[in-house]
């Protein structure tokens, strides 16, 4: 199968729907996921992602409370993050190749690096 780089909405589709599956499946992190309206999260996270790699102004949302308020209730560690990270690489690397994959796999590095700091980080320096 000849790879070609993430272009349009349907790329973007697909990269949503085999990760999350890959999610679903992965014990680590998949107990998170158990409340959530699959349907709804996914058309929330394709227009994320194209809003992330395309600009396009679709997406509204604040990820960051999100996942403080998910903190709250199950606490996420940096093995959650490791785990959800591996997870997308991966994906994108079997599904894509090009500057917009690797943009991909550079934002969701930044994303789980600051979703880190800002949740893990910060309530480590609360207890002081």
């Amino acid at each position: 199968m000849t790879k070609h780089d993430i272009s349009k909405s349907r790329d973007i589709e697909l990269l949503v729907t085999s990760f999350y599956t890959r999610v679903a499946k992965a014990p680590a992190i998949n107990h998170f996921f158990t409340e959530t309206s699959w349907d709804a999260h996914m058309q929330t996270m394709v227009r994320f992602w194209e809003n992330a790699l395309f600009f396009t102004g679709n997406y509204q949302g604040n990820p960051m409370e999100i996942h403080r308020h998910i903190h709250h209730i199950k606490k996420l560690d940096s093995t959650h993050f490791d785990t959800w990270l591996q997870l997308f690489e991966a994906t994108v690397d079997d599904l894509f190749e090009g500057e917009v994959a690797n943009l991909a796999k550079q934002k969701a590095r930044n994303i789980a690096t600051v979703m880190q700091i800002k949740i893990l980080e910060m309530q480590q320096q609360s207890h002081y």
